[in-house]
């Protein structure tokens, strides 16, 4: 899957091409370690300040290079898209296969980073049921009043959850029916769009 890269990080990741292949590589060593500890804005003073730049300039530099690293490794680009990736780029032959080299060692963990910042909701594990009618009671004779009891198994960081729920048939054609019109929803392009983005 090819990673389409928009105006601004292309813009942010040309100034690659300005500096000498050891200082991207300082680039890349210093965008991993931001992905895993966070950015710290004194290093892109003591970046700029030693290769004579704004410290804008290196800012977006090392922020491109997280957003490359981070978004491939994301969708898992295999090593022949991420070349057809970064191809518009015009890198030279050496700075695009520095760059594939920091992405392939360090791709596995930038997800495994992901992951773990991720936010961890239940996860649904088992779900039973049971119908119960009332046909009659003393007051009246004949009545149908049926009852659906739900008993809901969900998995929330490794320990097990369970909620009881009761409802009248109506009440759950409802929500059966609205919970399809959201997974027909998320299927639209609109909403692809946003989950790509998120």
């Amino acid at each position: 899957m090819l990673l389409v890269i928009d105006e601004k990080h292309k813009t942010h990741l040309s100034f690659l091409k300005a500096v000498p292949v050891e200082v991207v590589k300082e680039f890349c060593r210093i965008s991993v370690e931001f992905i895993k500890k966070g950015a710290n804005p004194k290093m892109y003073q003591s970046a700029a300040n030693k290769l004579g730049v704004e410290t804008d300039s290196v800012q977006y530099g090392v922020e491109g290079l997280m957003y490359l690293f981070i978004e491939c490794s994301k969708l898992m680009v295999s090593e022949t898209d991420f070349m057809d990736s970064i191809m518009p780029l015009s890198f030279s032959e050496e700075l695009t296969e520095l760059l594939l080299d920091v992405y392939q060692n360090h791709k596995v963990e930038i997800r495994e980073m992901l992951s773990e910042m991720s936010m961890q909701l239940p996860h649904y594990h088992d779900l039973e049921w049971r119908l119960d009618v009332v046909l009659a009671s003393r007051s009246l004779r004949h009545q149908v009043t049926p009852l659906v009891t739900l008993k809901l198994h969900t998995v929330n960081n490794g320990e097990n959850q369970i909620d009881v729920l009761q409802t009248d048939p109506v009440n759950l054609l409802h929500l059966t029916q609205t919970l399809e019109e959201a997974l027909q929803e998320i299927k639209t392009g609109h909403c692809r769009r946003i989950l790509r983005n998120i």
